[in-house]
């Protein structure tokens, strides 16, 4: 493939996965909205059950230093069974992170790549699409949480 092409393709991509931004900050502020983990609570600010954001941006690293979503999911199953931070369960916000990763994102990545018209390599680069959008899911989860916590009760 020439290099224009490569060129072509990589910017089909970014522009259809700034395209896809709305659709994942929605998906990731009703997880956080609507699924049941540790939220602040400011009459108990210092409860241990909160989920921290520290903890949150502890996902976006790992998200930013692999390559495979399977490890993402793996260090949010392992934070969801050492503390319940994270939630438990069907309705917990850790569950509805790892579906958001298996259905969602993935399927959004399957179809930048084809609108894209990625044809040599397409795994590896519906791979590559799909870990730019975890990281940006995350990313907004992180900042969402932030305005959780500090924002939310100031504009209420």
């Amino acid at each position: 493939m020439k290099l224009e092409d490569e060129l072509k393709i990589k910017l089909t991509i970014q522009k259809y996965i700034r395209d896809a931004e709305d659709e994942i900050v929605i998906a990731i502020e009703d997880a956080l909205d609507k699924k049941k983990y540790g939220k602040y609570d400011p009459k108990n600010p210092k409860d241990p059950k909160t989920l921290e954001e520290s903890q949150f941006r502890n996902l976006l690293n790992v998200a930013t230093s692999t390559n495979s979503s399977e490890v993402v999911k793996n260090f949010l199953r392992y934070q969801e069974g050492r503390e319940e931070k994270w939630g438990r369960g069907t309705e917990s916000l850790a569950e509805a992170i790892i579906t958001d990763i298996q259905k969602l994102l993935k399927d959004k990545a399957r179809e930048i790549a084809t609108k894209a018209n990625v044809v040599e390599e397409v795994a590896a680069k519906t791979n590559e699409i799909h870990m730019e959008l975890i990281r940006r899911y995350l990313g907004y989860g992180s900042r969402h949480l932030v305005y959780k916590r500090k924002g939310e009760n100031v504009t209420k």
